[in-house]
């Protein structure tokens, strides 16, 4: 089950912070995800097609590696969507100290590769990702994407 709690102030109507919190099991990958759809629907956020598909699929990439990599140390996790009047940032926080790494193409393997395609999606969209260490001993990995594409030339 997915518990939500905001954090509001004096902003736009479709500013805010809100923090879900799941167990670190593979049912909660899709529920992540639907609940990051539904509130970007619910709040009304001017968010294109093209960029909730790519923070969707963010999404279910940073909560899938925290379930598979992550749950022995930590068996809840948080995703965090905050929303400001440009920018959409989300965030996958667990209570295990390592640091992942965006593992290059190895046509071997058939996955290992998450982090490398949020990389790319980010980059794509013309936003910013990182990993940092919490004040907790785990850590937080984010991706924040513009709320209208970029365009490429």
């Amino acid at each position: 089950m997915v518990t939500i709690e905001r954090e509001s102030g004096d902003s736009l109507p479709y500013e805010g912070v809100w923090r879900f919190t799941a167990p670190a099991v593979d049912a909660s990958v899709p529920q992540a995800r639907h609940a990051v759809r539904d509130l970007l629907l619910r709040q009304g956020v001017p968010v294109a097609d093209d960029v909730v598909q790519g923070l969707l699929l963010i999404v279910s990439e940073l909560v899938t590696n925290a379930v598979r990599h992550a749950a022995l140390l930590s068996p809840t996790l948080a995703v965090e969507v905050a929303v400001g009047a440009e920018w959409i940032r989300v965030s996958v926080e667990d209570n295990h100290p390592y640091r992942p790494t965006a593992l290059e193409t190895d046509h071997g393997r058939t996955g290992g590769r998450g982090l490398l395609l949020v990389r790319e999606i980010t980059r794509e969209a013309g936003g910013a990702c990182d990993v940092e260490h919490t004040a907790t001993g785990g850590k937080v990995i984010w991706a924040a994407l513009p709320l209208k594409p970029t365009r490429t030339v």
